[in-house]
């Protein structure tokens, strides 16, 4: 398992997949079902939704953007 991330964050391509597409979808997502959790009355819920797995998804896009120009650059 540990090989088979080793090559997904080794080239760019997959890299754009997670940091332009998969991750802010599921961040969208997730910030949506936090919402909805909040107007139908489960407060406690949309919040941990939204201040925990919605922030865990932007911040896997932030470091899969921040990957993938560090290999772009060559450094």
């Amino acid at each position: 398992m540990k090989e088979a991330f080793r090559q997904l964050t080794s080239t760019p391509e997959p890299l754009f997949a997670l940091g332009f597409m998969l991750f802010p979808l599921l961040g969208l997502i997730c910030a949506a079902l936090g919402l909805w959790m909040i107007i139908t009355g489960a407060v406690i819920g949309g919040i941990i939704v939204l201040l925990t797995i919605t922030q865990a998804f932007a911040l896997g896009a932030f470091w899969a953007i921040s990957r993938r120009a560090k290999l772009l650059s060559g450094d």
